[in-house]
């Protein structure tokens, strides 16, 4: 991963737990809706990996939110 941008990683990660967990979901739940594992989406979550568009919008789809809602990051 590029630590560029490490900072917007690390704000769509804490988008992604946020929303996760308002929709009730474990990291584990919500990897296995999406085919991935709940290590890889923690570290998604983590930004401790760069993460595909494809798989954000597998996120988005899963929790029924339109793309641009992780994309809005707050300091």
């Amino acid at each position: 991963m590029n630590n560029k941008f490490y900072d917007e990683y690390r704000y769509l990660g804490l988008n992604i737990a946020y929303y996760r967990k308002d929709r009730g979901l474990s990291q584990e739940q919500l990897a296995e809706l999406i085919n991935i594992s709940r290590v890889h989406m923690s570290r998604i979550e983590t930004a401790a990996c760069a993460v595909s568009l494809d798989v954000i919008f597998d996120i988005c789809e899963k929790l029924e939110l339109p793309a641009y809602k992780l994309f809005q990051f707050r300091e």
